[in-house]
């Protein structure tokens, strides 16, 4: 169980980052974009994401922000998640209004509704019960800034596009067939890339020197491990499952 708020820890007495809105405004500026560090921290997101994260702490002690300046990040993915998904609609749709739909459903709902969403619980969480107390009343007091917590989620979910989006489009004639097979592969498949987001969703918090129990967002770990043998047992097939939400020829 989480502990109960302390006093005067309200997250909503935070202030809006002021770096929110020039955030924005450099979403259409292309040109002031690093691209290349931001292809450099996707790689390492899938190999070594604790390198990532400790560059982040220099950006800290560089930028006065744990939050990303740059815009890069959310751009690139949102481009690489719109090319993934109009490969899935060439392959499996048959008409170009629906493709344009599931397009644009998968990026927003799949990516930066649920990534609001998801940010918005674990900054508040974290604000609110996972902040060490301060030792006196002298030591400036440290807030998970929101900007930060969807860095986070933006981080977890690219390796989980790469194992979800782009290794699940070349293996879905294996895995949306029937039989336990592909009913196996797919949890298996599923299992990985959820328990790699939550540990990456981990690091992100754990890297944090003002918070404690981070350990916290590795539960749904235990969750997905326990799930999916019994998703497994009960013939449950989640890539055929999502397949059949945006295609008709899998109904």
């Amino acid at each position: 169980m989480l502990p109960t708020v302390s006093k005067g820890r309200s997250p909503s007495n935070s202030r809006p980052n002021p770096m929110f809105p020039q955030y924005l405004r450099r979403i259409i500026k292309w040109q002031q974009m690093d691209i290349e560090y931001t292809f450099w921290q996707m790689l390492h997101l899938c190999t070594s994401p604790k390198v990532v994260y400790q560059h982040t702490k220099y950006h800290k002690q560089t930028k006065n922000q744990w939050a990303r300046d740059d815009p890069a990040f959310v751009v690139i993915c949102s481009l690489l998640l719109v090319v993934a998904t109009s490969a899935y609609c060439a392959a499996y749709d048959h008409s170009s209004a629906h493709a344009v739909f599931v397009v644009i459903s998968v990026l927003l709902f799949h990516f930066l509704i649920t990534g609001i969403f998801l940010a918005t619980c674990c900054w508040f969480l974290t604000n609110a019960y996972l902040r060490e107390e301060a030792p006196n009343s002298h030591v400036v007091e440290q807030r998970v800034e929101w900007l930060y917590a969807f860095d986070v989620h933006c981080n977890s979910f690219f390796p989980m596009f790469v194992l979800l989006y782009v290794i699940h489009y070349f293996l879905s004639p294996l895995l949306v067939a029937h039989g336990f097979i592909p009913v196996l592969l797919s949890n298996l498949l599923f299992m990985v890339a959820t328990s790699y987001y939550h540990y990456l969703n981990f690091l992100g918090y754990d890297v944090l020197p003002f918070l404690e129990r981070t350990t916290f967002f590795l539960y749904p770990i235990g969750c997905v491990i326990i799930l999916s043998p019994i998703f497994i047992l009960s013939g449950f097939n989640p890539s055929r499952y999502i397949m059949n939400m945006y295609f008709s020829q899998f109904q």
